[in-house]
């Protein structure tokens, strides 16, 4: 999603003799982080998580969030923050003309200029998003961009929630054939066990705060969710669209990694086994009652 990355770089320097042992610790530590006026970026999080830092908007001025997003493009990494509202987008947006604002979701996300464009098509893993109801866009949209700023495809399906059992049915082929699920839902959260009872893929269930009084903002749909009989349903907090999407692009990512190998993989397997040393034939199981020991007393 970046540039190669700065230890890497630092690496081959010190491999071809052009850097010293000493710089290289050095300047190791320092390409780890950066300091900013407030802020300390986590500059090795792409290597060890495999997607850079997320930017939470939230309580950040435009002047942080500003400085934050240019020393990220410095560093070819595409920007992508969350809980961004409109007042501060309409700034960002002047400051950054080619950021992109998904008003429903509260992202904003700077693509990075000098990427590849062919290397934006490329998906890893597939994804649903499924919404109980239409109040539930928010949240979902929120899940829905950060899988497509991970670059997993993503199928959204709305509005099927247990009011009308109807309608997710139709849609049972699609979900079945994705990675992960992430169904968004509130009121009493009954959607996710329903969803996981058709499906053998993890469904990572995200709580809304949508409801009347007695949803007590999501708690009621967080522990019907907490509460699911479903073996495959996890569950994140509420309104947390972000960490849904992301988990559940997390699991698609390594999923499509893992099917891309199944090949060699299963090569690999059936060589094992051909080239194993015999096995000595299982024992058989004393399946008579043993005989009672004379007593010493």
């Amino acid at each position: 999603m970046s540039s190669p990355n700065p230890l890497e770089q630092l690496a081959r320097l010190l491999q071809q003799g052009d850097l010293s042992l000493q710089d290289f610790l050095s300047q190791a530590t320092a390409a780890q982080s950066l300091q900013l006026n407030d802020t300390t970026l986590d500059l090795d999080r792409e290597r060890r998580c495999g997607y850079p830092e997320v930017i939470f908007g939230e309580g950040k001025t435009v002047e942080t969030l500003t400085e934050i997003f240019r020393s990220l493009r410095q560093r070819g990494t595409d920007v992508f923050a969350t809980r961004i509202d409109t007042t501060k987008a309409e700034q960002l947006c002047e400051i950054f003309p080619t950021g992109q604002y998904h008003t429903s979701a509260r992202t904003f996300r700077i693509p990075n200029e000098n990427r590849n464009p062919d290397q934006s098509e490329i998906r890893s893993g597939h994804v649903a998003v499924v919404t109980a109801g239409t109040s539930d866009l928010p949240v979902a949209d929120e899940a829905a961009e950060t899988l497509d700023w991970m670059g997993v495809e993503v199928t959204r399906i709305h509005d099927v929630g247990v009011a009308g059992p109807h309608r997710l049915p139709e849609h049972v082929e699609v979900l079945r054939n994705c990675d992960a699920i992430v169904v968004v839902a509130g009121l009493e959260g009954a959607l996710p066990s329903v969803v996981g009872g058709y499906v053998a893929c993890p469904v990572v269930a995200v709580p809304t705060s949508v409801g009347y009084g007695a949803s007590f903002g999501g708690v009621a749909a967080l522990l019907g969710m907490l509460n699911s009989c479903a073996s495959n349903v996890t569950v994140v907090n509420i309104d947390a669209g972000f960490k849904g999407g992301y988990v559940a692009g997390l699991i698609a990512a390594r999923a499509d990694k893992n099917s891309r190998g199944d090949e060699t993989i299963e090569s690999d397997q059936i060589a094992a086994r051909e080239n194993a040393p015999p096995q000595d034939p299982p024992q058989q199981c004393n399946t008579e009652p043993n005989e009672r020991e004379p007593s010493t007393s």
